[in-house]
């Protein structure tokens, strides 16, 4: 592939295309569009074959060198590679050819982790080659505010805003957010994510917060989405015994930057038979697979897998143009997409709070295990098509659940489902007593852009 190949153009398609260190650094394009890549590299048998041998690392270095290796010199990058993941990402046997891929082993015990650390180093290395100051603007679900602010604090000329619904977080999120100071801002927003979210995207198109140098830290950057991409390859390759052995994952989706990253995996060479789109009430995806009819949902419905209360997913409008299509900011399709692959590719099913409560009571009866609620929506995700495909579809397949949190974030609804409480871990006990810091705002853009101004130095 030669170097500087790959640009990125905004799904608005009325901005210029950039670099990967344009994008990072700009956030949302000045379209108000996101930024897509125009090619995506394609990893040969060899290539793919040689993952089998590598450590995370150097799996996530094989992966982002393939986007970047016309951006950072090699060396670089493996270094930035191995410091950020330094942890375990244990890919567990459940019964047969059926895993649970557990992302919540990392700093702020959630898969966010995965995509906040590798950013904040790729961003630390191109702010520090142009010698400028950055406030990074983000709005949260739940643990990406968290992964966020831990894998940015400290971090010279980079400032962090993060926004939260102010009554629909655990408190464990909200502490990991609000406990920290320094570079980090916390705001609770009176409103739902996608007020936060709207909030955020408003911000970056106002010119009179352009000496900000806003840019951000959640999946509408596609310096998230990039290393999103390397845990579908990891643990693939931890269980195939070749190159042919396909999968399918059951992807928990709120904002459906997690499934994006699978989907570059899959367009890079990754076997994947089907993607399990696993949502909570909040439907609109698995609707719009049944009924080619996408309507948002306004507000977004609350539920107890609370980083997945988002009823105008940003990243859809990637997904339908890496399909041909096109889709404005308010979530009208203004050019369809090739529906009939959309509905090849992936399987959406929707479940409810009662179902996602039953699901941690079974999967703890039955394996002894606990998982937490947005693990427990992927994994009936992939129970329910598992009973509409039929025996024949699960013979020789490899499934791939994602648990996407530790279960000790959601102690309180684990207590009264199970009657027992998960381990706390050190991330979590050591921030118990520590006191919080936050700014309360209400869900008005004038309060959010005067407190912006207050922030500049």
């Amino acid at each position: 592939m030669e170097k500087d190949s790959i640009k990125y153009y905004s799904t608005n398609r009325k901005a210029p295309e950039v670099s990967f260190g344009e994008a990072l650094l700009k956030g949302l394009a000045p379209d108000g569009g996101l930024y897509v890549p125009d090619i995506i590299p394609s990893l040969g048998k060899e290539d793919i074959e040689s993952l089998f041998s590598l450590d995370y690392p150097h799996v996530a270095y094989r992966i982002l060198n393939s986007f970047l290796s016309g951006e950072i010199e090699s060396k670089k990058l493996l270094e930035l590679c191995l410091d950020a993941y330094n942890f375990d990402i244990p890919v567990e046997k459940i019964f047969d050819r059926t895993y649970i891929l557990r992302l919540d082993q990392g700093p702020t015990l959630s898969f966010k982790d995965f995509a906040a650390r590798m950013m904040a180093r790729l961003m630390s290395y191109y702010i520090s080659i142009e010698n400028r100051h950055f406030t990074i603007l983000t709005a949260t679900s739940g643990d990406t505010g968290s992964a966020v602010a831990n894998a940015f604090y400290g971090i010279k000329n980079i400032d962090v805003i993060v926004l939260f619904p102010a009554k629909e977080i655990t408190g464990y999120q909200r502490k990991q957010m609000t406990t920290l100071n320094k570079n980090i801002k916390a705001v609770a927003i009176n409103g739902k994510f996608d007020d936060c979210q709207r909030l955020v995207k408003k911000a970056f198109l106002d010119v009179s917060l352009s000496e900000c140098c806003l840019t951000s830290a959640n999946s509408i950057n596609i310096g998230r989405l990039l290393p999103q991409s390397v845990y579908y390859f990891y643990s693939w390759s931890r269980i195939a015994a070749n190159t042919d052995d396909s999968v399918i994952f059951s992807v928990p989706s709120g904002n459906y930057g997690n499934l994006m990253g699978g989907i570059l995996a899959r367009n890079m060479g990754l076997p994947v038979k089907k993607f399990i789109i696993s949502a909570n009430e909040n439907d609109e995806v698995p609707k719009y697979l049944q009924s080619g009819i996408y309507n948002i949902i306004d507000p977004s419905i609350n539920c107890i897998s609370s980083a997945m209360n988002v009823g105008h997913p940003s990243n859809m409008a990637r997904i339908i143009a890496l399909y041909g299509g096109m889709m404005n900011r308010e979530g009208e399709i203004t050019e369809s997409p090739d529906f009939s692959n959309m509905i090849r590719d992936f399987a959406g099913f929707s479940i409810t709070d009662e179902e996602t409560r039953k699901t941690i009571a079974a999967f703890y009866k039955n394996y002894g295990r606990i998982i937490e609620p947005h693990g427990a929506v992927a994994w009936r995700g992939m129970e329910m098509f598992r009973e509409k495909a039929g025996a024949s579809e699960t013979d020789s397949t490899i499934y791939i659940s994602l648990e996407t949190a530790h279960p000790s974030k959601f102690r309180d609804e684990i207590v009264k489902i199970l009657g027992i409480s998960p381990d706390i871990p050190v991330q979590l006990s050591r921030i118990e007593n520590i006191e919080e810091n936050f700014t309360e705002l209400e869900n008005d853009y004038s309060e959010l852009s005067n407190f912006i101004l207050k922030q500049k130095k």
